[in-house]
């Protein structure tokens, strides 16, 4: 079960911030064709950054918290985040956004009662 504790982590990330796009109607999933272009300049760029920091011995994962599934020298959980933590970012960024958009309506609101 270690072997898929840091796959785990980044569901559980996913799990906690699903919500917002529906709750909170961040409208992230629903535009994919913002989100992809987003994604893909994520994965390029830091997994180009870290594929370089691999390779000249920089860092080393943890193998027993690792699946063993690699992409080159790039671990498939470390691509996994690449994609999952700008997700659950922009969830988030979205979900406050609209948190903020909804308490300055409020406060208006009370402002033209009194």
């Amino acid at each position: 079960m270690t072997e898929f504790q840091y796959l785990l982590l980044m569901g559980a990330c996913v799990a906690i911030t699903l919500p917002l796009e529906f709750v909170l109607r961040a409208r992230v999933y629903r535009r994919w064709r913002l989100l992809l272009p987003t994604i893909l300049v994520v994965v390029l760029v830091f997994g180009l950054w870290d594929i370089i920091g691999i390779v000249r011995e920089h860092w080393t994962y943890n193998g027993a918290s690792m699946t063993g599934v690699m992409f080159g020298p790039l671990p498939l959980e470390e691509l996994v985040f690449f994609v999952v933590i700008p997700i659950a970012a922009l969830l988030s960024y979205e979900g406050v956004g609209t948190v903020l958009q909804i308490a300055r309506r409020r406060w208006a609101d009370r402002r033209t009662k009194e």
